[in-house]
């Protein structure tokens, strides 16, 4: 089929593939009936992306001219004598509305966690904390806070974030090392919505970031979104392997370093002080920001806990990110940056224009527990709960070692990042887990382009209850079992 795409005009390239099929289906070159091309065959014939050959089919069959059939695909449907003009009542072509990067997104780590939300799931995918707060008490400081406002008309904090939590995220900084002023915190509801601010703040399309690998896909799809390139750089039991890294900055001039510090997300390793220090030494050196995410440090396991990277960096160039989406109650989520004054005002002005307020209860709330210790006191709980279920999940793997499975107990944090049995595929068990009600992560989900991980989960143990760990982990077992005695899962 002959199709002629002009690049150097402003005309969408769907309309040009669409304009010319019309005008072979009225002239007959194309009689009804006819079967077009599949999507994805054409595509690769012109030499573009899917999401164009479906944005110009969707505009014929706006125009009633093809039509899309079961076992067949689009085909042609126009009658001569029968075609008109559309009337008023054209349904608009959201497939050429929608940018084809919000089309043509992995789903998968998105789809797991919406089963999480199913009741009769057994969550081994989502990395919430334990519900440690009780409920009557909950009530009773909500309604506290309500009355407190003294009947205020509004209830809208400064974009910056709530003043008085502010003021005690500060004290809890020095807990772990970290003196800020308080025009150095902003307040946002979590992790993502941080990071999604920085890269909005500081990236512009096409500059490249330097991230570790495996890595949360919420990273680099916030990065991808940004029209950014994330350059990967492998992780191991001391955290991001730094032999190589100048020579990657020196070549790619990424305009940050971004690192999972403490309990990494999905391998629950731990940055070495050396690599601590290297990093903030080649950041000194190019004058290059690195952005710390830090949730997990809460949840040691173990007397002996790390500085920050941000305790130890006296330039101002470590950006840290905490989220107590760990360590405080499920469902409510809260997250902070502190950064030099002039970010943070970038990030305020972000709030104003995207969200207008932030959750003024939640952070009335959490500034009021921080106040009472009581924050403090039930981190310890879910820290002593988290430890538990962990020796308890890691009995169960422990019976799959002789099969071949491997992984590392956890010093802290909530995952277990385990490396199947010869031949067992992540994204097959994550399957069969599915249809049991199990929901746990394949490992290539953490893996940018995809080119690793499919040999290895990874296990969430703080959500859960014991007993439903224990349900969960024995039907886990014997999927993998399963698996190891057959590979080809004939």
């Amino acid at each position: 089929m002959n199709i002629h795409i002009d690049k150097h005009t402003r005309t969408p390239i769907y309309w040009q593939i669409a304009d010319q099929l019309k005008e072979k289906i009225l002239s007959g070159q194309m009689p009804d009936g006819s079967v077009l091309p599949s999507e994805r065959a054409f595509a690769q014939m012109l030499g573009v992306h899917r999401n164009t050959i479906i944005k110009a089919y969707a505009a014929l069959k706006d125009e009633e001219l093809v039509e899309s059939v079961r076992g067949v695909g689009y085909r042609v449907c126009y009658k001569s004598g029968e075609f008109c003009e559309p009337d008023v009542r054209r349904k608009v072509n959201w497939s050429a509305v929608i940018k084809d990067e919000y089309q043509d997104m992995e789903r998968t780590f998105d789809d797991i966690f919406q089963r999480s939300t199913d009741a009769n799931n057994i969550s081994f995918a989502t990395g919430l904390p334990p519900a440690v707060y009780e409920e009557a008490d909950l009530a009773a400081d909500f309604a506290a806070i309500l009355n407190e406002q003294g009947g205020k008309s509004s209830f809208l904090t400064p974009y910056q974030g709530d003043l008085e939590l502010r003021q005690r995220i500060i004290s809890y900084l020095r807990t772990k090392g970290i003196k800020a002023g308080i025009n150095q915190v902003q307040i946002l509801s979590e992790t993502n919505q941080a990071l999604d601010f920085i890269v909005t703040a500081m990236l512009k399309e096409g500059d490249r970031v330097i991230v570790e690998e495996p890595v949360s896909p919420d990273v680099y799809r916030i990065i991808k979104l940004a029209g950014c390139r994330a350059v990967t750089v492998p992780v191991d039991e001391d955290g991001i392997v730094c032999d190589h890294l100048e020579a990657l900055v020196e070549t790619h001039k990424p305009k940050f370093i971004y690192v999972n510090s403490s309990y990494h997300d999905p391998t629950g390793n731990i940055l070495s002080v050396e690599r601590r220090r290297k990093l903030l030494e080649i950041s000194n050196r190019y004058r290059l920001p690195i952005i710390e995410e830090d949730a997990a440090s809460e949840l040691s396991f173990q007397d002996v806990t790390l500085p920050t990277l941000k305790a130890m960096d006296r330039s101002e160039n470590v950006i840290y990110i905490y989220s107590f989406s760990l360590t405080f109650i499920p469902g409510l989520s809260m997250a902070f940056v502190v950064a030099p004054e002039k970010l943070i005002k970038s990030l305020s002005y972000l709030v104003s224009i995207r969200i207008m307020k932030l959750d003024w209860i939640t952070q009335k709330l959490l500034a009021k527990y921080i106040t009472s210790g009581k924050f403090y006191e039930n981190a310890k709980r879910i820290t002593h709960l988290n430890r538990q279920k962990r020796d308890l999940m890691c009995t169960f793997l422990d019976r799959l070692v002789p099969l071949g499975l491997t992984y590392e107990k956890p010093r802290g944090g909530v995952y277990v990042w385990c490396r199947l049995p010869e031949g067992v595929d992540g994204k097959e068990v994550a399957a069969v887990c599915a249809q049991r009600g199990i929901s746990i992560v394949p490992g290539d989900i953490f893996y940018p382009n995809k080119n690793g991980g499919r040999n290895y989960i990874r296990l969430n143990y703080s959500f859960e209850t014991e007993a439903r760990i224990r349900l969960g982990m024995e039907n886990l077992i014997d999927i993998i079992t399963d698996l190891a005695a057959d590979p080809s899962g004939l």
